[in-house]
């Protein structure tokens, strides 16, 4: 399929000394060019925390009020902590 892109002058000066450099066509480079975005987005998986949630009642009515200080001491009660 024919297609026309607007490159801009020195990415396009650039792209010409590489591909004669390495003795190919632009069309070759570029389409290895778009190969390698395409493949690097496929490998790119959106990380998803899992539910780590529990059904409960929520905080206990004594914990009600209490600092994050005093509510971490609450919960190392009796756990040597």
């Amino acid at each position: 399929m024919k297609t026309t892109l607007d490159i801009a002058d020195p990415l396009l000066k650039e792209a010409k000394a590489v591909a004669r450099k390495e003795n190919l066509t632009i069309r070759e480079l570029v389409e290895r060019g778009l190969k390698l975005a395409l493949a690097e987005r496929k490998v790119v998986r959106r990380f998803r925390l899992r539910d780590a949630s529990f059904s409960g009642q929520g905080l206990r009515p004594e914990a009600a009020g209490l600092s994050w200080d005093q509510l971490r001491a609450l919960s190392y009660e009796g756990h040597g902590g």
